[in-house]
């Protein structure tokens, strides 16, 4: 849907901390979790950030030419499913997509029932890095996430599957998988 408008916390270019490659980071501002240890407690109010139209968003991503890849943060992504939706698909096929959620895979399922616009949003993704931080679990070597508990999951396997399914994508585990293990 045209005009929707989403509350950004921020926008990175170039970014290689939230995903393989060159990407564009999307910082969704509003979160619900509260992380103990969250990296960015500034995106927890809802009333903060600036408010961007889906279409402006998407002008400042193709705008940077470089990046082949897209990662929705934050804040909690899936509090503005329906915006991110339509940018998804507004970005696709040009750019890999992925999201990071507090939500585990099984909580985004259960908030789908009540919100279809969780599975319109994760119908345009490629990965999702599921789970709240858990600070006890904190581990600066893994791949893309930042506690043992988070997951990196493929999305259209999870989907199709019923259940949560790691993905096998190389760019995000691993050559050797490795990131797949539990911390």
């Amino acid at each position: 849907m045209a005009g929707r408008l989403l509350r950004l916390a921020g926008f990175d270019i170039d970014g290689i901390a939230d995903g393989p490659g060159l990407r564009c980071v999307v910082f969704v501002q509003g979160c619900p979790h509260h992380c103990p240890g969250c990296q960015n407690p500034q995106t927890w109010p809802f009333e903060g950030g600036e408010e961007v139209s889906v279409e402006e968003v998407e002008r400042r991503i193709r705008a940077t030419v470089v990046d082949t890849g897209v990662t929705f943060s934050g804040g909690e992504p899936f509090t503005q499913a329906a915006a991110l939706a339509d940018l998804a698909e507004r970005l696709r096929p040009d750019y890999d997509l992925a999201s990071f959620t507090g939500y585990t895979w099984e909580g985004l399922m259960a908030r789908a029932k009540e919100d279809p616009e969780i599975l319109r949003f994760l119908g345009w993704l490629d990965v999702v890095v599921d789970g709240p931080f858990v600070q006890a679990l904190r581990d600066r070597n893994l791949l893309f996430r930042g506690s043992g508990n988070q997951r990196i999951l493929d999305v259209k396997a999870s989907l199709a599957a019923g259940e949560a399914v790691w993905t096998k994508d190389p760019a995000w585990v691993g050559e050797d998988g490795s990131a797949r293990a539990e911390g």
